[in-house]
């Protein structure tokens, strides 16, 4: 049976908070006035507005509730019912026009309870507009429900006065079970999301992230909905415990409720038609249209979800695109790509710049009575067409998986590697080093686009793109220890254990290649940012003496998209413990510090990853070996310009490319000339400019 409770119809719009939240000498209305930053001065209405108010078909259950400001318009306001205290700013006689919506400024046809109402605002058909407070210059136009409760939390993770542990709004990322769980909240940064559920066996540090975000925000009863500034809303359902930024833009949205959309002038968030959101943040500079269905969620900022795309139990990274598919139980770091209907990730730590394509299944398969285990996929993930990958599975960075469905657990230790699914010979293959062979293009455009297409304005995480950095050179040295060890058949290939779990074979392919291009692109690292740190300095030597003594690669780790090494980590979770760090800002901070500390610790690692592959000392690195090295890393650029030139001309000469072309002058025109490509003419010039650098440097140094 429905309960529903009757009141006195003169209590409506009263009574917002329980009397015993509310302090003393304080009434219901204490929080609302600090909320309201308008600046305002309010007054009764005086008896010729009220007439005119009347005279419109406006109703109050007390008209001495309804206080205006001095420049108030009684006849912009028309056919409105007012519960409660309704305080309504400056109207006058405009209209204002927004994508070809045009509203008169004022007050139509609507139901008002209790609402602080800015400036110039348009409000014209709302059902139920209860509790909120709107700024200036909103246009709202068919809304069924806009509506704040007492307890509204806005889509963070909290607890109100008086509510039981059993309500908390928790976000199950990575595992099924919710063995992973982490708290929402308004501000949460990859890095964030990262640190509070990997480590689950250290119960103070789990406790004090909980701490740490109930002391971001109040737990008072009481505070009401914002509207931020040049907002529109036209033509939604339900907007329920939305806390909206301002110049936001949401049209024909279906269902928002314990939502908090962050958007401002500069970072503009947009929900479109269809969508339903439940229990979440949207970022700064979202973008949601057509369907999309979020529920326990964070939508880091410039992300988006487009055409039926549902996010549930996921944090989204920033910049990053999920379209016409399933994403659960997942973290997602920045620059992640998932279009396509059927695509379906799940249950999965995705370590960013990752691609997964049309027909995918990650993490669907249940291989046991249980829930699905994990996946863990380092940066450049891309799984291809129709791939179904079982839990648990790991892979390197920069691993791309060819179509198939693999029949067991994967564990990948080698990146920029190709994993296929021998089908015919019932055996894995792995062809480590693939990206460099045979798509250079894609690696090197791939970094470009996700460093261009970043569109935080506040970079508290510093992002690495480059395929070649800390992680990806510490997995190339583990992945020459183990490829080394191997027994190296007369084809170049050789056979390894507990890379499958199965009882076929795993083959590697190319083993000696891989060694050897392996080695080259831990010179090529290193050559690159010691050139950066030589230009800064007169002759050898003293270049030379600015480079670290360190006798040991140091370790890293990839903390939602920001490399960080693995001792400041342990470091950092030792502060918090002890509290020395008592904040999210404090953490956030903390990742400021070693985003300004990231170029010397990368040159660090680079010189010292140099040295080891290498096998010298630093006093055999030496003016001769450094010029020798400048040689060699000039001829890896070459190289590589060769093979991203090749990798994207064999579209213009495959024969069945291009047998949808009647002429090459069809296929230009269609797909663009090969000699114009911008990307290719750009890396041209990237390494003239290199062979520039370099050269001056062996004339300075030698001088």
């Amino acid at each position: 049976m429905n309960i529903i409770q009757t009141h006195p119809v003169k209590e409506l719009g009263y009574n917002f908070i329980d009397k015993k939240y509310i302090p003393e000498n304080s009434d219901e209305y204490y929080l609302r006035n600090i909320q309201n930053k308008s600046g305002t001065t309010y007054r009764a209405l005086t008896t010729s507005e009220l007439d005119t108010l009347v005279h419109n078909r406006n109703t109050s259950d007390n008209w001495n509730n309804i206080l205006v400001s001095d420049s108030f318009d009684p006849s912009l306001v028309k056919n409105c019912k007012f519960y409660g205290l309704v305080r309504i700013g400056l109207l006058q006689p405009y209209y204002k026009e927004f994508h070809n919506l045009r509203l008169p400024v004022g007050l139509y046809n609507s139901t008002i309870i209790s609402c602080d109402l800015g400036d110039n605002i348009c409000i014209d058909n709302v059902h139920y507009l209860s509790h909120y407070i709107i700024e200036n210059d909103v246009m709202i136009a068919n809304v069924n429900e806009l509506a704040s409760t007492d307890n509204s939390k806005f889509g963070n993770g909290i607890l109100k006065e008086g509510e039981i542990e059993a309500v908390r709004t928790w976000i199950e990322v990575c595992n099924e079970n919710g063995g992973r769980s982490i708290l929402p909240f308004n501000g949460m940064l990859p890095g964030d999301a990262f640190l509070w559920s990997k480590y689950r066996a250290d119960d103070i540090l789990l406790e004090k992230f909980k701490l740490f975000t109930e002391k971001n925000f109040d737990k008072k009863r009481g505070y009401y909905g914002k509207i931020g500034e040049r907002t529109v809303i036209k033509n939604c359902g339900i907007l329920k415990d939305v806390w909206i930024g301002s110049d936001a833009y949401l049209k024909g949205a279906n269902k928002i409720k314990n939502v908090t959309i962050n958007s401002d002038a500069d970072r503009k968030s947009q929900i479109g038609e269809g969508c339903e959101m439940v229990n979440g943040i949207v970022g700064f500079g979202c973008r949601i249209f057509y369907g999309v269905k979020a529920v326990r969620f964070v939508m880091a900022s410039h992300s988006q979800l487009k055409y039926g795309a549902r996010l549930i139990n996921s944090y989204l990274g920033n910049n990053s695109t999920i379209s016409c598919c399933e994403v659960l139980n997942s973290l997602i770091y920045p620059s992640h790509e998932q279009h396509h209907n059927n695509s379906f990730l799940c249950a999965a730590l995705v370590m960013g710049q990752s691609n997964i394509a049309a027909g995918a299944t990650i993490g669907s398969n249940h291989n046991s009575r249980s829930a699905d285990g994990e996946l863990i996929a380092g940066r450049g993930f891309w799984p291809g067409l129709c791939v179904s990958l079982k839990h648990n599975s790991r892979f390197a960075s920069f691993t791309i998986i060819a179509k198939g469905d693999f029949p067991a657990e994967l564990d990948i230790p080698i990146p920029f590697s190709l994993v296929s699914n021998d089908v015919t010979n019932d055996q894995l293959l792995v062809m480590p080093g693939y990206w460099f062979m045979y798509n250079m293009y894609a690696l090197e455009r791939n970094a470009w686009k996700y460093q261009d297409r970043d569109r935080r304005t506040e970079k508290i995480q510093q992002i690495e793109y480059d395929y070649l950095a800390p992680d990806t050179i510490n997995e190339i040295f583990d992945a020459l220890e183990k490829l080394q060890k191997l027994d190296v058949r007369e084809d170049g290939s050789a056979l390894v254990s507990g890379w499958e779990n199965s009882k076929r074979e795993t083959v590697i392919i190319k083993v000696a290649e891989a060694i050897a291009l392996f080695k080259e692109l831990v010179q090529y690292y290193a050559v690159l940012l010691l050139v950066k740190q030589a230009e800064q300095f007169t002759g050898f030597d003293e270049f030379h003496s600015s480079l670290s003594a360190k006798l040991s690669r140091s370790h890293w780790m990839n903390i939602g998209g920001q490399l960080i090494r693995r001792s400041r980590i342990h470091k950092l979770k030792e502060d918090i413990r002890h509290d020395v760090m008592n904040n999210w800002d404090d953490i956030h901070e903390f990742y400021k510090e070693q985003g300004k500390a990231y170029s010397q610790d990368k040159l660090d690692h680079a010189y010292t990853g140099l040295l080891e592959i290498l096998s010298i000392s630093g006093k055999q690195f030496t003016p001769q070996l450094f010029e020798n090295l400048l040689n060699e890393a000039i001829s890896t650029r070459e190289w590589m310009c060769k093979g991203i030139y090749q990798s994207r001309a064999k579209d213009y000469s495959n024969r069945f490319r291009k047998m949808v072309y009647d002429t090459n002058e069809e296929m230009n025109r269609v797909v663009g000339a090969l000699e114009d490509n911008s990307f290719i003419q750009d890396q041209a010039k990237q390494l003239d400019d290199f062979k520039s650098t370099v050269a001056a440097l062996i004339k300075k140094f030698k001088n």
